[in-house]
């Protein structure tokens, strides 16, 4: 967000928690992108503040709610505080437990035993979530678009399209789906002295749980039980093409994007010569 706007989101999120009766003295800011995440003192208590109708809260929600009662890895919602989406100033607002660090870093095997068990709550939920190939729509939508990626070459353009096409219907057919993280990369992993606890919970998708394991690092993968090797060999082709194709569209705000948008696209082309796997245009 802008200087003016996180300025304004910190001033709506201490007056979101002083209305519950907490003192909130200052709002520090964790993160500031798309969302301004805040820590709010001395209530110690984390604002998730978005602009109003950029917020998913309801899945969010109803996730978070679902897992915290079958005691899946994940941080909580303020039980202080009513768990719903709060509108204010133009920002809705979630509010979540703080969860302290620990005092060692965050260790792969058992980041991917509290990944297990986080799908292990997921599977049979009954939460009204987008299917992974509306993110792989999405991707295609900017990469056959050249208005909305008018820097990506016509090579390149093919490339990402025909990854995007083909995989995305391979990793489908494989029928393996239930609800999943959607993007449980180390960004959105906690290490506390309680173990692994998972955040950003808006990301939720269904899919196969390898579709989640492609956005881990490969000590983290490695190390999932029971994961099919060739679905999630090209569900980390399909994620690193989904994730290609946002560095390239012109709205793209991410630091380093276009840098991105170049690296990605060679290891793309690197990593699919290696895999043996053929385009069918190719």
């Amino acid at each position: 967000m802008l200087a003016e706007e996180t300025d304004r989101a910190c001033a709506a999120a201490l007056g979101l928690v002083r209305e519950h009766g907490l003192v909130a003295d200052e709002a520090l800011v964790l993160s500031d992108s798309n969302k301004v995440i805040l820590r709010v003192l001395p209530a110690d208590l984390v604002a998730r503040v978005a602009r109003h109708g950029e917020h998913v809260a309801p899945l969010e929600l109803a996730a978070a709610r679902a897992l915290a009662a079958s005691g899946s890895p994940i941080v909580r919602l303020d039980p202080r505080v009513e768990a719903r989406a709060h509108e204010r100033d133009g920002f809705v607002m979630t509010l979540w437990e703080h969860a302290a660090p620990g005092g060692r870093p965050l260790d792969p095997a058992d980041y991917a035993a509290a990944l297990a068990r986080l799908h292990h709550g997921m599977r049979g939920l009954r939460v009204d979530a987008p299917h992974f190939l509306d993110r792989v729509a999405a991707a295609r939508a900017i990469v056959t678009d050249p208005a909305r990626s008018p820097d990506l070459a016509p090579r390149d353009r093919a490339l990402l399209d025909g990854v995007l096409a083909q995989l995305g219907a391979e990793v489908h057919a494989s029928g393996r789906e239930q609800l999943l993280h959607g993007e449980p990369h180390p960004g959105n992993v906690l290490a506390t002295d309680a173990g692994p606890l998972f955040i950003d919970l808006e990301t939720c998708c269904v899919g196969p749980v390898e579709f989640d394991l492609a956005h881990a690092p490969e000590a983290v993968w490695t190390r999932y039980p029971g994961a099919d090797a060739e679905l999630l060999l090209r569900c980390r082709l399909l994620v690193l093409a989904i994730m290609t194709s946002w560095r390239w569209d012109r709205e793209d705000g991410h630091p380093g994007g276009r840098r991105l948008g170049v690296e990605w696209l060679a290891q793309l082309r690197a990593d699919l010569a290696a895999s043996g796997i053929r385009l069918a245009a190719s």
